[in-house]
């Protein structure tokens, strides 16, 4: 009787694994063309390069290492015009330890540039008491079937917490979904 229930179990979830791979395949073969409102969400990997205030430059990978992880959703109102929330933890590794250094809330806006060009004028607010602005030009470099990879210049400037003004580049790539 055990085996028979473990038969029909075994059974069910074969043939509901094959229509969740069935349908799965249809769709990612045969994209609908947009529409708007249109959401998608991303991840990436972002690699502060140069930073430069009034005491002189600070460059990554040379003293410590500091990376990012972006993770954030686009709603797209129209083709040319979205707004984007973005959470960055950044990890700091030195000396043989590393731990999260940073968190960073970054709202914004989107446009549409063409080209598979983007521009987002993004707000900030980091957990260590900075806030600024960040521009970041971003190109879609390769299309997938269901996913979309990208690489992006950020330009953040900060402010605050006893600190001078910064302004920063750096490199960041990732995939749209």
């Amino acid at each position: 009787m055990k085996s028979s229930r473990f038969a029909s179990l075994a059974t069910f979830l074969f043939i509901a694994l094959f229509w969740c791979l069935t349908v799965a395949r249809v769709f990612a073969q045969t994209p609908l063309p947009p529409t708007y409102p249109r959401m998608v969400g991303y991840l990436g990997v972002l690699h502060p390069l140069l930073t430069i205030d009034e005491r002189g430059s600070e460059t990554n990978f040379k003293d410590y290492y500091l990376v990012g992880f972006p993770i954030g959703l686009n709603l797209w109102k129209t083709k040319q015009i979205g707004f984007s929330v973005e959470v960055v933890p950044l990890i700091r590794a030195q000396d043989g330890t590393s731990r999260v250094a940073n968190v960073l809330f970054h709202p914004g806006v989107l446009v549409n540039l063409g080209h598979d060009f983007t521009f987002a004028g993004r707000l900030a607010f980091e957990t260590s008491g900075r806030y600024g602005v960040t521009p970041v030009f971003n190109k879609i470099v390769r299309h997938g079937q269901t996913l979309n990879y990208f690489v992006a210049v950020p330009l953040p400037v900060r402010f605050g917490n006893d600190r001078p003004m910064s302004a920063t580049i750096g490199f960041q790539f990732g995939i749209v979904f």
